[in-house]
């Protein structure tokens, strides 16, 4: 189990659901965490919202360890869209936010229905999830990302410049990329685990190995900590999170470019749409090197300009039929 949960102070039948997740259910530790943190809200909203502790007292330091199954049993359906209407009115969650705590609280309280069987209702049964209205994803056209390419420069400008290049062309996550060892590329392909620890193979193009080859010829040999390791910080230490994304940020705005709108997500994004829109790629093969479980994922990044729309409209061969009068 993730080291910093035993640390904290939480009911069993919380912990034992955090251990099935990760343990049996394969979800990443990023996810477990993500569940924790959201039930941790839950909880501490019970204690206020069934008068269990004064209103007074702050939220952050609400203590959940003595809450047990008995009180678990007592949650109804109407005091869970009484939270989703306190994350929402008190804590300001976005739709999309309220829709992973629907989703949290759904497997959490189905667990303990049906797998450890501590309850017998699952008053979560009939939670609706929060309507999501879906957004374009953001991304760079072909000049921004030029750009942003041409933008790098300094000490580690074969490093950033390698990293800069493997986001735009492959589609890979932060924490993918952080998580690359020497021995992910062979055979010009780049060995990635995405969520759930899942490996995948994605096919390296020339840009990208001509970017590494260079970045290895001047990747630190000695005193390197984690040996291992692709890309290595100042330290010679595997690069954080973090500094990625400070250099993504460093680069953005060298290029010209709003860092309130881009990040490394956002390079993600630009990716897989320019992959679609200039290269071609079947919905499925594109699913694929993003390392998405479920094709409804990856349909967000099929969308189409309205100048493609406009062209497929004018490309219907009644578009210049008119009956004479």
């Amino acid at each position: 189990m993730i080291k910093n949960l035993y640390e904290e102070n939480i009911p069993s039948f919380l912990l034992d659901y955090l251990n099935y997740m990760q343990t049996i259910k394969g979800k990443s530790e990023n996810t477990v965490l993500v569940y924790f943190y959201d039930l941790r809200v839950f909880l501490r909203f019970l204690k206020l919202h069934k008068n269990i502790i004064p209103k007074t007292v702050e939220f952050d330091e609400i203590d959940i360890s003595d809450i047990d199954i008995s009180f678990i049993k007592t949650v109804t359906l109407s005091d869970l869209y009484a939270y989703m209407s306190f994350v929402s009115n008190k804590r300001s969650n976005s739709a999309y936010a309220r829709a992973r705590k629907v989703a949290s609280l759904k497997s959490f309280f189905n667990y303990l229905t049906n797998k450890a069987k501590l309850i017998d209702k699952n008053p979560a049964a009939e939670l609706e999830s929060p309507k999501i209205v879906k957004r374009l994803p953001r991304y760079l056209n072909i000049e921004e990302s030029k750009q942003l390419l041409t933008s790098v420069e300094g000490e580690h400008s074969a490093r950033d410049y390698a990293i800069l290049t493997l986001f735009l062309n492959c589609g890979i996550r932060l924490s993918e990329l952080v998580g690359l060892n020497l021995k992910s590329i062979k055979n010009n392909t780049l060995s990635v685990i995405g969520k759930g620890d899942k490996e995948r193979i994605i096919p390296l193009n020339s840009a990208c190995i001509s970017a590494i080859n260079e970045y290895l010829k001047v990747r630190p040999v000695d005193g390197v900590k984690d040996k291992n390791a692709l890309f290595l910080s100042e330290r010679k230490q595997r690069i954080s999170k973090a500094t990625v994304q400070h250099l993504v940020k460093k680069y953005i705005v060298s290029a010209g470019l709003d860092p309130r709108k881009y990040s490394t997500h956002k390079l993600r994004h630009t990716a897989a749409t320019l992959m679609y829109k200039y290269g071609h790629v079947d919905i499925r093969a594109l699913q694929e090197l993003l390392g998405h479980e479920s094709i409804s994922t990856t349909e967000i990044y099929t969308h189409l300009d309205s100048q493609q729309l406009r062209n497929a409209v004018e490309s219907n061969p009644l578009s210049n039929f008119k009956v004479s009068e």
